[in-house]
């Protein structure tokens, strides 16, 4: 007894000190992480001559609210902020409808060459996307949607890795589900609709949070196929502040935060499913 009474105190400092050890790596990877973001904040309050100054200032020593209000004098922001939601908003929709059903049949569905086929949709994820950017485009001159915002959405519509990530999901749930709802005379579309896609809530958050990410910043594809100010994204228009000599570095930054803001705060809202949603698709193969 003696013994093990001097055990346990030992043994609970070493948990206080791992536990120490744990705290203090986490407190730093959130300093490094949140430390662009924080600097972006205090760089579109700052004057043009403050983010200029060597070595570089840290906080701005009059807060220049009207930088935020000059990022709407220099670019139609309300336009381009719109193309962003109306982009963002048409691809999350069509890969949560076309990614669901797509990894439910590989998923689920027995057919001959399921294993070739899934292959070969994971091996579009190896090809780089530049390569794409030339089909795309002759695709969508020749429909005439250059300069729209349907040639925004449509190339985005679906995507291998959401087809891969809810196929995940849907192997971590139980068939007895739709064991059960077969007996009850349920079809495949029954059992889909009113079963598995209210089970897979949280991997539907987690692409829907991952396609938001990428949609919202897409860069590339909008600077190819629109030159038109009023059909541009935001990611397009606040990359037009970036000069071949000069950049207007502060209007650049209150931009970059009012259009980070959107997209964080549905992170901050979401976390919780998309976390658990992530863990999940993981859980079989």
């Amino acid at each position: 007894m003696s013994e093990l009474a001097t055990r346990l105190p030992r043994s609970r400092k070493r948990l206080r000190r791992s536990h120490i050890g744990v705290h203090v790596v986490l407190i730093l990877g959130s300093v490094v992480m949140v430390g662009p973001f924080f600097w972006e904040v205090m760089t579109s309050l700052k004057t043009l001559g403050e983010t200029l100054t060597v070595p570089p200032t840290i906080l701005p020593k009059s807060p220049q609210w009207s930088n935020y209000g000059d990022v709407f004098d220099t670019l139609p922001f309300g336009q381009m902020f719109w193309n962003s939601t109306l982009q963002t908003a048409g691809r999350v929709i069509g890969q949560l409808v076309l990614c669901s059903m797509a990894g439910y049949a590989f998923a689920r569905f027995e057919f001959r060459g399921r294993g070739l086929l899934f292959g070969l949709f994971l091996s579009v994820l190896m090809v780089p996307s530049q390569l794409f950017l030339l089909p795309q485009y002759e695709i969508i001159s020749g429909l005439g949607w250059l300069n729209s915002i349907q040639a925004l959405i449509v190339p985005g519509l679906f995507s291998a890795f959401g087809t891969f990530l809810l196929r995940q999901f849907f192997l971590s749930l139980p068939r007895d589900l739709e064991e059960a709802a077969k007996l009850d005379g349920a079809n495949h579309w029954q059992i889909f609709t009113r079963i598995m896609l209210p089970l897979a809530k949280p991997g539907l958050i987690a692409l829907a949070v991952l396609d938001v990410l990428w949609s919202w910043n897409d860069l590339m594809w909008p600077l190819v196929v629109n030159n038109d100010p009023t059909k541009m994204p935001l990611s397009v228009g606040l990359a037009s502040l970036i000069g071949q000599f000069s950049v207007d570095t502060t209007t650049l930054m209150a931009g970059s935060v009012l259009a980070t803001l959107p997209v964080l705060l549905l992170f901050v809202v979401l976390q919780k499913q998309f976390i658990q949603g992530i863990a999940f698709s993981g859980s079989k193969g």
